[in-house]
């Protein structure tokens, strides 16, 4: 069955990006250790889906409209979901679909693309969020670097607690905490 994980890391007080969307603050930290860990997470996923934010530091912090092969390095040949109400550029030979709209309305077309395999919400917390209140997020793995902001982009704006989440496993990454939850009470949707 497809999972949708949100697979992210977060600063200690629970921030994805700085307020201008930047993860230059998860930069500066020796990634090692957490790089074998995000491609051991990715030989499991079909498709991606993430926000304008996200998808637009990504495009602009890694150059790629002028190295569209640094995409291929990361996210491979896999589909990528851009949520956004914009018109943006689309890296050069990257399988990216724009799309608008819920999550919910997408959700067949997601899973279709991910051929039987997980899909990856790399963020923002917002898009999260609207996975939550539809009812397709599965589990949550959030790797808390040792670093705090003052004011950012926060890791999931939503409600919940101890009873929808179960947590399944903790884990030391080098100088990062690792920890993984399952969503309780997820209806099947795929």
């Amino acid at each position: 069955m497809t999972r949708a994980i949100f697979f992210t890391a977060s600063t200690l007080n629970g921030f994805l990006a700085d307020p201008d969307d930047s993860l230059d603050w998860l930069l500066t930290i020796p990634q090692e250790q957490a790089t074998a860990d995000i491609a051991a997470f990715t030989e499991r996923v079909g498709v991606l889906v993430e926000g304008s934010s996200t998808y637009e530091w990504v495009r602009d912090h890694e150059d790629l409209m002028r190295h569209p092969e640094r995409w291929q390095q990361f996210y491979g040949e896999r589909p990528t979901f851009v949520f956004t109400r914009r018109s943006l550029e689309t890296v050069p030979g990257a399988d990216i679909r724009f799309v608008q709209g819920s999550v919910a309305d997408h959700w067949s077309d997601i899973v279709a693309a991910a051929a039987g395999r997980d899909v990856w919400i790399v963020g923002g917390g917002d898009l999260v969020g609207q996975f939550v209140d539809a009812g397709l997020l599965d589990e949550i793995v959030v790797t808390f670097a040792p670093v705090t902001l003052a004011a950012g982009k926060p890791l999931l704006p939503r409600d919940l607690d101890h009873t929808r989440l179960e947590l399944t496993g903790a884990r030391q990454a080098g100088p990062f905490a690792e920890l993984t939850y399952r969503l309780i009470g997820r209806p099947d949707a795929s």
